[in-house]
Protein backbone atom coordinates (compact mmCIF):
# COMPACT_ATOMS: atom_id res chain seq x y z
CA UNK A 1 0.00 0.00 0.00
CA UNK A 2 1.14 3.29 -0.47
CA UNK A 3 -1.02 6.65 0.54
CA UNK A 4 -0.68 10.00 -1.75
CA UNK A 5 -1.86 13.60 -0.65
CA UNK A 6 -1.65 16.01 -3.32
CA UNK A 7 -1.08 19.63 -2.23
CA UNK A 8 -1.06 22.87 -4.23
CA UNK A 9 -4.15 23.71 -5.92
CA UNK A 10 -5.90 26.80 -5.65
CA UNK A 11 -7.36 29.63 -7.97
CA UNK A 12 -5.14 31.60 -10.41
CA UNK A 13 -5.84 33.75 -13.55
CA UNK A 14 -5.22 32.69 -16.87
CA UNK A 15 -1.19 32.91 -17.79
CA UNK A 16 -0.54 32.53 -14.01
CA UNK A 17 1.68 29.31 -12.84
CA UNK A 18 0.66 26.90 -9.86
CA UNK A 19 3.15 23.84 -8.14
CA UNK A 20 1.28 21.23 -6.92
CA UNK A 21 3.02 18.40 -4.93
CA UNK A 22 2.21 14.82 -4.34
CA UNK A 23 3.66 13.28 -1.12
CA UNK A 24 3.92 9.33 -0.48
CA UNK A 25 4.01 7.50 2.35
CA UNK A 26 4.12 3.81 2.89
CA UNK A 27 5.94 1.41 0.76
CA UNK A 28 9.35 2.27 -0.46
CA UNK A 29 8.62 5.52 -2.98
CA UNK A 30 10.97 4.51 -6.40
CA UNK A 31 9.33 1.36 -6.66
CA UNK A 32 6.47 3.48 -8.63
CA UNK A 33 5.51 5.13 -11.56
CA UNK A 34 4.03 8.14 -10.66
CA UNK A 35 1.21 10.22 -12.41
CA UNK A 36 -0.78 13.00 -12.65
CA UNK A 37 -4.08 12.96 -13.81
CA UNK A 38 -7.73 15.28 -14.17
CA UNK A 39 -10.89 15.60 -14.41
CA UNK A 40 -13.44 18.08 -15.21
CA UNK A 41 -16.68 18.43 -13.81
CA UNK A 42 -19.38 15.81 -16.05
CA UNK A 43 -15.60 15.03 -17.67
CA UNK A 44 -13.61 11.68 -17.59
CA UNK A 45 -10.54 11.78 -15.48
CA UNK A 46 -7.97 12.56 -18.55
CA UNK A 47 -3.87 11.81 -18.30
CA UNK A 48 -1.55 14.98 -17.94
CA UNK A 49 2.11 13.83 -17.23
CA UNK A 50 3.88 10.36 -15.85
CA UNK A 51 7.79 10.17 -14.72
CA UNK A 52 9.16 6.57 -14.13
CA UNK A 53 10.70 5.25 -11.02
CA UNK A 54 14.24 6.44 -11.60
CA UNK A 55 12.97 9.55 -12.99
CA UNK A 56 14.53 9.18 -16.33
CA UNK A 57 11.79 9.19 -18.56
CA UNK A 58 8.66 11.58 -18.55
CA UNK A 59 5.57 11.99 -20.64
CA UNK A 60 2.76 13.97 -20.91
CA UNK A 61 0.00 14.97 -22.73
CA UNK A 62 -0.45 17.01 -25.69
CA UNK A 63 -2.80 19.49 -24.30
CA UNK A 64 0.29 20.26 -21.29
CA UNK A 65 3.38 19.90 -23.55
CA UNK A 66 5.97 23.16 -23.07
CA UNK A 67 3.47 24.30 -20.34
CA UNK A 68 3.69 21.73 -17.51
CA UNK A 69 6.80 19.82 -15.67
CA UNK A 70 6.68 16.57 -14.21
CA UNK A 71 9.73 15.55 -11.51
CA UNK A 72 10.19 13.98 -8.65
CA UNK A 73 12.54 13.50 -5.46
CA UNK A 74 12.91 10.14 -3.95
CA UNK A 75 14.42 10.80 -1.40
CA UNK A 76 11.93 13.18 -0.27
CA UNK A 77 9.02 10.53 -1.54
CA UNK A 78 7.93 13.35 -3.39
CA UNK A 79 6.38 14.31 -7.27
CA UNK A 80 6.08 18.09 -8.15
CA UNK A 81 3.44 19.07 -10.84
CA UNK A 82 4.77 22.70 -12.14
CA UNK A 83 1.97 24.10 -14.15
CA UNK A 84 2.81 27.70 -16.60
CA UNK A 85 0.67 29.27 -18.88
CA UNK A 86 -2.41 28.38 -17.73
CA UNK A 87 -5.46 28.11 -19.25
CA UNK A 88 -9.04 27.95 -18.19
CA UNK A 89 -9.08 24.97 -20.09
CA UNK A 90 -6.86 23.39 -17.42
CA UNK A 91 -9.28 23.97 -14.70
CA UNK A 92 -10.39 20.44 -13.11
CA UNK A 93 -9.52 18.40 -10.14
CA UNK A 94 -5.76 17.18 -10.05
CA UNK A 95 -4.85 13.79 -8.81
CA UNK A 96 -1.87 11.95 -7.88
CA UNK A 97 -1.50 8.03 -8.91
CA UNK A 98 1.22 5.75 -8.73
CA UNK A 99 1.90 1.81 -10.18
CA UNK A 100 4.49 -0.56 -9.61
CA UNK A 101 5.57 -0.88 -13.23
CA UNK A 102 6.81 1.61 -16.17
CA UNK A 103 5.72 -0.46 -19.07
CA UNK A 104 2.21 -0.66 -20.47
CA UNK A 105 -0.43 2.09 -20.95
CA UNK A 106 0.51 5.04 -19.59
CA UNK A 107 -2.33 7.21 -19.81
CA UNK A 108 -4.97 4.80 -18.51
CA UNK A 109 -6.27 5.65 -15.12
CA UNK A 110 -7.63 2.16 -14.91
CA UNK A 111 -3.44 0.97 -14.75
CA UNK A 112 -2.73 2.99 -11.84
CA UNK A 113 -3.01 1.47 -8.31
CA UNK A 114 -3.09 4.00 -5.68
CA UNK A 115 -4.50 7.66 -5.91
CA UNK A 116 -4.55 10.69 -4.20
CA UNK A 117 -8.11 12.63 -2.91
CA UNK A 118 -7.48 15.13 -5.82
CA UNK A 119 -6.18 18.78 -5.79
CA UNK A 120 -8.74 21.28 -6.73
CA UNK A 121 -7.04 23.80 -9.40
CA UNK A 122 -9.33 26.39 -10.91
CA UNK A 123 -7.87 28.99 -14.10
CA UNK A 124 -10.03 32.26 -14.19
CA UNK A 125 -10.35 33.92 -17.74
Amino acid sequence: QVQLVESGGGLVQAGGSLRLSCAAAGRTFNNYLMAWFRQAPGKARDFVAAITRTGGRTYYADSVKGRFTISRENAKNTVVLRMNTLLPEDTAIYYCAARIYDYGAIGSPTEYDYWGQGTQVTVSS
